[in-house]
């Protein structure tokens, strides 16, 4: 997406963006703390209460997160008979639990792998489908908010999330992940930094749904790229010397080890991606003369081959918006000219399936609207999604269609046509833009994309996962 799409402005109470503790404690009449059902019990350096209402169990997700689940749901339970130390060297703070294991569900269990043109889970086909969602970890909700949101985006008959694994900010304020000061910058690991992605993954895993994670951002949204390099190298730099320069290159992967080290063990994590929609200009700054499409190709293929160096167990992808390279073709998203070559990109061995989105920036996603093609956007979107799909088949990897969206008032028919030519083209899978719930406070944030339970566009969304997950 060319932005967050944030207008028409959604106000949140204030108290969402402020640092708030992970866990909401409920008080019963004895005076003793009890954790409700999906709140965080537990964990390296959580220091709250870890009993669980009744009818709950106190479940180990990872090292950081512990959460009241129904007994059987999770990996393992806490035993409050014996102790042993879960410890991490990255905090200093260590938590003192025993384990047990217990059954777990399917879509909690296992890796997400790739074969052929297909996704694959505990040997069975892994059917992609689902949302962009944004905002659950960056913009101060509730836990309780975030499994809401989480539960209506199964009910649209998603198993796949995309979301952001990034904040980078120079002021420590609210929610941010990566706090720059000057050249120096650190990971935030509190409940209002990682721990605030942590309650998303726990969220997420409750209900069976696996996360994509971008790591950066091309737009400013969020902080992004532009930050790393005007901290690091000073204001008026090229967009590119954040692919380029090798000390900014150099800090970027010391916050990927952050993250990609603190979920390496977590299947419901389906995948990282290198960025949001990478490209050779941002928000604000331009590209270098000397940047083209080997430049963003290059620098893939180093920092995919990174993560899969620290991380043996999960899926990588670009997360670019599929731009093509074809020096005078008439349409510019075709011609090479941003910066992306989507069937180079396909080549990298250390990248396992290709994305598109195909924005026009200040503009966003598959929205063909806003590249001009308001007169044609079914038959535009169609061609885009067959020629993804043909470079999909001749190199064999899984291909998605990872962002989308229109605003007009013909979007169910064209959503209807376009998921018919998912299915026909054999694409492996799709992600609109964007989940919204509603909650007691107000909506998620609306763009004029949103999908919130109510619209029509979610009932065909439903029959579209039905039809995707029937395909052979």
């Amino acid at each position: 997406m060319g932005t967050f799409r944030p207008s028409p402005v959604v106000i949140i109470p204030s108290t969402h963006m402020l640092p708030k503790a992970v866990l909401l404690a409920s008080l019963v009449g004895s005076g003793l703390a009890t954790v409700g059902q999906f709140e965080q019990c537990g964990g390296i350096g959580y220091t709250g209460d870890t009993v669980c209402a009744t009818g709950f169990v106190c479940t180990i997700l990872n090292d950081f997160f512990f959460q009241c689940l129904l007994p059987g749901v999770g990996t393992s339970t806490v035993s409050s008979s014996s102790t042993s130390t879960v410890s991490s060297s990255t905090s200093k703070s260590t938590t003192t639990t025993s384990s047990t294991t217990t059954s777990s569900p399917p879509s909690a269990t296992g890796f997400v792998t790739t074969s052929g043109t297909k996704f694959m889970l505990n040997g069975a086909k892994y059917t992609l489908f689902g949302s962009n969602a944004y905002w659950p970890a960056l913009l101060g909700y509730s836990s309780t908010e975030i499994d809401q949101a989480f539960a209506d985006i199964v009910g649209s008959g998603a198993t796949t999330v995309r979301t952001m694994g990034f904040n980078e900010v120079t002021s420590a304020n609210g929610i941010y992940f990566h706090l720059w000061n000057g050249k120096n910058a650190t990971v935030n690991t509190g409940a209002n930094g990682l721990g605030a992605l942590d309650v998303l993954v726990a969220s997420a895993k409750a209900h069976g749904i696996r996360l994509i994670i971008a790591l950066t951002n091309n737009w400013s949204d969020f902080g992004g790229m532009d930050v790393y390099t005007s901290q690091l190298l000073g204001s008026g730099q090229p967009h590119d010397a954040f692919y380029t320069n090798p000390t900014v290159i150099a800090a970027y992967k010391t916050y990927i080890q952050a993250v990609v080290s603190r979920y390496v063990n977590e299947p419901t994590v389906m995948a990282w991606e290198l960025a949001n929609e990478p490209r050779c200009a941002g928000t604000n700054t331009i590209a270098s003369a000397a940047c083209n499409t080997t430049t963003i190709t290059t620098w893939s293929a180093d920092i995919s081959a990174f993560i899969k160096s620290i991380d043996k167990n999960h899926l990588v992808a670009i997360g670019d918006e599929g731009f093509f390279n074809q020096p005078g073709n008439p349409d510019f998203v075709y011609q090479g000219t941003l910066g992306v070559d989507f069937a180079a990109n396909m080549k990298i061995s250390t990248i396992d399936f290709g994305t598109f989105h195909a924005s026009s920036f200040p503009s966003f996603a598959m929205y063909p609207d806003s590249w001009g093609e308001s007169a044609n956007d079914v038959a535009w979107g169609s061609q885009w999604i067959n020629d993804h799909a043909a470079i999909m088949t001749s190199q064999n990897k899984p291909v998605i269609m990872e962002e989308y969206g229109l605003t007009s008032s013909t979007r169910n028919t064209t959503y209807a046509t376009w998921y018919s030519t998912v299915l026909s083209s054999g694409l492996t899978g799709d992600l609109i833009w964007q989940a919204g719930s509603v909650f007691a406070n107000g909506p998620t944030p609306s763009d004029g994309y949103s999908i919130y339970p109510t619209d029509p566009v979610y009932a065909l969304m439903k029959s579209h996962a039905a039809a995707l997950k029937a395909r052979g």
